[in-house]
């Protein structure tokens, strides 16, 4: 064997066995996007994310298909939103800010997902935010309790 394919072959090992890793790291910024039939702020939260970093596909799905997709990731019927999001196993349901996207992530609770409920103006896709109401992320656990995540005050 010469030494430049002794060289090629050492190359190709390691990027061999980066590729696993990278594929890791990669998932983490995918969202799914579950998104109400021609609603307008689903839209909205889409690009958000969008731009900030994350991967986004989405599709739209109208009334009750709509429903069984949010119960059937588990989200609580008191905090359901207009869409849905899904990334690394976790759902993201509502207007969930890019931060606590990233710190769910980061943190990995024993959790099903996030939760905004309603659609509180100044939230993410629903208004300028230096105009925002008072609302909390929610964490919903396994066992469908919820906990305060995140607080965000009025602007």
């Amino acid at each position: 064997m010469t030494s430049m394919t002794r060289r090629a072959l050492i190359c190709a090992a390691a990027v061999a066995g980066a590729l696993p890793r990278l594929a890791v790291a990669r998932s983490t910024d995918l969202i799914h996007v579950v998104e109400g039939t021609g609603c307008e702020c689903c839209k909205q939260w889409t690009r958000y994310l969008q731009d900030n970093g994350f991967e986004v596909t989405h599709e739209e799905r109208f009334g009750v298909l709509l429903m069984q997709h949010k119960l059937d990731l588990g989200v609580p019927v008191e905090v359901s939103s207009c869409h849905t999001g899904l990334i690394d196993g976790y759902f993201l349901e509502g207007h969930v800010p890019a931060a606590d996207i990233r710190k769910l992530l980061a943190e990995r609770p024993d959790a099903r997902g996030l939760a905004v409920p309603g659609m509180p103006y100044g939230s993410p896709g629903m208004g300028p935010e230096s105009k925002r109401e008072a609302y909390d992320v929610l964490l919903i656990r396994k066992d469908g309790n919820a906990e305060v995540f995140t607080r965000y005050p009025a602007a």
